[in-house]
């Protein structure tokens, strides 16, 4: 069978995930509460919106699907996150009242770069991050949308960090060593990813989560993963493994384009709904007990 090289970290991603199965445990369990903290603040579930780009209206809507679901995290009381876009287009995201991470790119222009940082801290970001996963292409340094991308270096990412008071989130972590240098450079948060299969046969973030844990387990910082989130039990798993919170993505699409606001809240409402019953089924009552206890390989 030929492999298409960009969906074979997704199909290993997706194996692995399936491998893990959860051991049952009612008895003296109670109704689990899902809300938790992520940087100081409240929020009713441990689940994220993605840094999505870019996205037009649907069907004819007026509000493009940044707005929509920007505004779906505003009324589901989530971390909403967003990516690629002008400062124009994030003024709208935050004009939703959604609590939002703005994630900029690494762009070759770095005046750019802390251009679209300030401008977020300006308008009210809850925070700012850069998608590291974006700095190399096929034929060298990436190119996205027309724009070129530069390496980053551990001094720009903490001049980054030493120039603002938010949150600082690194975007595109998928190793222990990466994940340190975060920590060494003051980063409040990575999302260990590997960006829907950027990298071939990349290792599934569930798969290097545990280790990631542990490397940062005297560390005050914030670990959430993506790729391939599209249920509660995947988020019970990547909490059990060591996350604090998990970011659905592109499962999130078919709810946005249907039905927009809406269809988005209704999606989420079933993670957490989800979540809520395994957690219950599993004898854990809050987040913060979550455990990789009741999770067995086949």
């Amino acid at each position: 069978m030929a492999y298409t090289r960009l969906s074979d970290a997704n199909e290993i991603t997706e194996r692995y995930m399936d491998s893990i199965l959860i051991e049952e445990r009612l008895i003296d369990s109670v109704k689990a509460d899902i809300s938790t903290t992520l940087f100081g603040e409240s929020f009713s579930m441990p689940v994220l919106t993605p840094a999505f780009s870019h996205l037009k209206s649907f069907n004819g809507r007026e509000l493009s699907g940044l707005e929509e679901y920007s505004l779906a995290a505003k009324e589901s009381n989530i971390l909403n996150f967003c990516g690629m876009m002008e400062n124009d287009m994030f003024q709208k995201i935050i004009d939703t009242g959604a609590k939002t991470v703005r994630i900029v790119k690494p762009y070759a222009d770095n005046g750019k770069v802390r251009d679209q940082f300030q401008f977020a801290e300006e308008a009210g970001a809850f925070g700012i991050g850069m998608d590291i996963d974006h700095i190399f292409g096929p034929d060298g340094y990436d190119v996205v949308i027309g724009e070129e991308m530069a390496p980053q270096t551990s001094d720009m990412l903490r001049s980054y960090v030493e120039s603002t008071k938010l949150p600082f989130i690194v975007k595109g972590v998928l190793s222990v060593q990466d994940a340190l240098k975060c920590a060494e450079i003051g980063a409040k948060g990575i999302i260990v990813s590997h960006h829907h299969g950027r990298l071939p046969y990349a290792v599934p973030p569930m798969m290097i989560l545990p280790d990631i844990k542990e490397a940062l387990k005297d560390k005050d910082i914030t670990i959430i993963v993506d790729c391939g989130i599209a249920s509660g039990a995947d988020v019970y798993k990547a909490l059990a493994l060591g996350a604090d919170a998990a970011a659905v993505g592109r499962s999130m699409m078919p709810s946005l384009e249907k039905d927009g606001t809406p269809g988005v809240v209704k999606f989420l409402e079933g993670i957490g709904s989800e979540l809520r019953y395994i957690m219950s089924n599993t004898g854990f009552s809050k987040v913060s007990d979550i455990d990789d206890s009741a999770l067995y390989e086949y």
